[in-house]
């Protein structure tokens, strides 16, 4: 067995153990960390950005496009957010032990339904230091152990954050490997420790599609993920013209480089006319860069042109794929040939488009008359997410602390026999 295998070996062997400690952890030992992990965060925010310039100093080395840098920087807006994400799941109610349901038998026995946590999990993302937290924070509270594989891009930040997760593990009795951070870089780890389903019960990749496709091609433990985010926005005819153009700049440019930002508008023909110059005007002056079907460039002539290939893009970045649709059904056929079953939104005051297009699309999130960017567990008040599932087992949408839980059947008896 060579280092690096060894290495995955131990600490994926250490997170079982942990996890077996964690799982009979009380609820008041768990809210105590989250608490005291928030008050070492804010205690330290010169250290954490002092660490995080670091890696943003390495960044262009490693090629990273503008919307990737923002989502690697820290700032104070961003630290007083996770400390309060920290305190919004301990608010929550903990899912462990929690009885799903009882079923008294004619026999006599008690059959019981009881959610309990996944064991161990194995989570890999890139980039965004707050993740970091946010992963530490729903696993522990769920009652499981995580091993955290963040990106080279982040290594210095998270090497820090982790420092003071682990501090307040200690501080407040709990098992110190409950949190473990992958300590090297290299590529060749992550495939061992897909290999250690004996020891890890599921791997969560939060990435870029060929992190994902990697990992589920290799995982031999089950995998909850996403692949893209080709989120769609359709302006339907009886839309509110004003909220759709509010809804259409906050999905595509309050945050560019998310999962849940809009790739695609689509128009309702009966309002392009009206609506797409306006909007088009809007978006431009945000920076988008417009690739628009034949009929939209009509209205907007100096647009790119979009290709098939656009369509299938998440651009991630201020890029937009414009097409103007006959009718309802014409955009529920586009999304779903070419969305990624993650977040769509239609704008309309007509209940019957309404409920045609959400039963219709068969995405993780369906949104009427709000932005894709809701699509986030905060927003949700799940308190904060590990990732968005676009899978239909064992979890979809946002995953909080529910969908890091599973479940067994406790029988209580008194004597019976078959």
């Amino acid at each position: 067995m060579n280092d690096l295998a060894h290495y995955a070996q131990q600490t994926a062997a250490n997170a079982q153990a942990a996890s077996r400690a964690l799982s009979i952890a009380t609820g008041e030992q768990k809210i105590a960390w989250l608490h005291r992990t928030a008050e070492l965060i804010r205690a330290n925010f010169e250290l954490l950005q002092a660490e995080n310039e670091r890696d943003l100093q390495k960044a262009p080395e490693y090629g990273l496009a503008s919307a990737a840098i923002d989502r690697l920087r820290i700032t104070d807006a961003r630290l007083s957010g996770i400390c309060d994400a920290l305190e919004e799941v301990a608010l929550l109610p903990d899912p462990v032990g929690e009885v799903i349901g009882s079923n008294p038998r004619p026999n006599g026995l008690l059959v019981t339904q009881v959610r309990v946590p996944l064991g161990v999990v194995f989570f890999i993302f890139e980039s965004r230091p707050n993740v970091t937290v946010d992963a530490a924070a729903l696993c522990v509270k769920s009652g499981n152990a995580v091993i955290l594989r963040g990106g080279k891009e982040a290594f210095y930040s998270n090497q820090a954050l982790h420092g003071l997760i682990k501090s307040a593990l200690g501080e407040t009795g709990l098992p110190e490997h409950a949190v473990q951070l992958v300590s090297t870089t290299d590529r060749e780890a992550v495939g061992h420790f897909l290999g250690l389903d004996e020891f890890i019960d599921v791997t969560i990749p939060r990435g870029g599609k060929s992190l994902i496709e990697r990992v589920a091609n290799e995982a031999t433990m089950p995998v909850i993920k996403h692949y893209d985010g080709i989120c769609h926005v359709f302006i339907d005819k009886a839309a509110d013209l004003q909220m759709a153009r509010q809804i259409a700049v906050n999905s595509k440019c309050q945050r560019p480089g998310v999962c849940n930002a809009m790739e695609t508008l689509l128009i309702h023909a009966d309002v392009a006319n009206q609506f797409w110059p306006e909007i088009a005007a809007d978006l431009k002056a945000e920076g988008v860069e417009l690739r628009c079907c034949d009929r939209s460039r009509q209205l907007t002539p100096d647009a790119t042109a979009v290709t098939e290939e656009d369509y299938r893009t998440e651009y991630l970045e201020l890029i937009l794929s414009v097409r103007i649709v006959d009718d309802l059904a014409a955009a529920i056929a586009h999304i779903n040939e070419y969305g990624s079953r993650h977040t769509d939104a239609i704008v309309t005051n007509d209940l019957s488009a309404s409920t045609s297009f959400t039963g219709s699309i068969d995405s993780a999130a369906v949104h009427v008359n709000a932005s894709t960017r809701f699509n986030d567990g905060g927003e949700y008040g799940l308190g904060a997410e590990i990732g968005i599932s676009t899978d239909k087992f064992h979890a979809r949408g946002p995953c909080g602390l529910r969908e890091l839980t599973s479940y067994k059947y406790v029988v209580h008896g008194s004597g019976q026999i078959k």
